[in-house]
């Protein structure tokens, strides 16, 4: 994953086309995932420093300080490295930091558990769950009838939060996802850009937030896949507010959580949600299931 407006080396637009490969109409030229990983952490780091206010460690800096938050020598400093070492981190250049190193570092930083599980994902990445380098785009037959058994709103995602399958009580809690294009199929997608979710969430600014950090957490592990780069990047140039919340580079770790909404019928609804990770299927495929409870 690559933060709007940043460059990133190794992936360049390409031409217009249409279909479900990419989001909405734009594909992307071939990435080097390894480059997209060390640039995704280089932006994690500069945005968490960035983050830290100099006072809240002890630091009185010169009255006329132009940086915003730490200098890079003040995290190498707090973290016990170089300099130029940290320095080609947030550099993104080809280098392979301990685990020693990585947890002096999210200590540096004050990085919360969320975030130093992330910090750990993007800079080791063989420690991080094996993936085939494609997303799912179809829902084997047992899950998606299990899914259409259950009483409570559901529906299936792939690893990019793709919406493949959904049930009937989905259908009338959430909206039907048909009247939505294929390729826009999509949790954040629908977030931002999807009108009937604006007026149906009561807190949707938080939702939003929370959802992008839960997101760039979720897919630490797929950073630099090709079809995540293309969802970020087309997001952001459809939604301000998207590219606003992705370039904070927030990260929030999935759990069970509430939802307010205001239902045309049912009136206001909490809904608490939790994500699934069915076992003896594709590695990306989870079923997020909501428990509705009338306020």
């Amino acid at each position: 994953m690559v933060a709007v407006p940043h460059e990133t080396s190794g992936g360049v637009e390409a031409s217009q086309t249409s279909g479900d490969a990419g989001i909405g109409t734009t594909t992307f030229a071939m990435v080097d995932p390894d480059v997209q990983r060390r640039t995704e952490l280089a932006l994690f780091l500069k945005a968490r420093r960035a983050a830290i206010a100099p006072e809240k460690i002890g630091l009185h800096p010169a009255r006329h300080r132009r940086a915003r938050g730490l200098l890079r020598e003040e995290v190498a400093q707090r973290a016990g490295i170089s300099p130029t070492w940290y320095t080609w981190l947030e550099q993104g250049r080809e280098i392979k930091p301990s685990s020693e190193v990585l947890e002096h570092l999210a200590d540096a930083l004050l990085l919360s558990e969320s975030e130093r599980s992330h910090l750990l994902t993007l800079a080791r990445p063989e420690a991080s769950v094996h993936w085939g380098g494609r997303f799912s785009h179809a829902v084997p037959q047992a899950l998606k009838a299990w899914t259409e058994g259950l009483h409570q709103p559901a529906y299936v995602l792939n690893g990019r939060w793709d919406v493949l399958a959904w049930n009937e009580p989905a259908k009338e809690m959430l909206g039907d996802f048909t009247t939505v294009a294929p390729a826009d199929r999509n949790i954040l997608r629908m977030i931002f850009l999807w009108p009937d979710w604006r007026r149906l969430f009561v807190e949707w600014s938080c939702l939003a937030a929370s959802s992008v950090a839960q997101f760039r957490a979720d897919t630490a592990r797929y950073a630099g896949a090709e079809e995540l780069e293309a969802l970020t990047r087309k997001l952001s140039c459809d939604s301000a507010d998207f590219a606003t919340l992705w370039s904070a580079g927030e990260v929030d770790a999935p759990r069970l959580r509430v939802k307010r909404m205001r239902h045309p019928k049912l009136g206001l609804i909490d809904l608490t949600y939790a994500p699934l990770q069915p076992k003896g299927l594709a590695g990306d495929l989870s079923v997020v299931v909501y428990s509705p409870q009338a306020v």
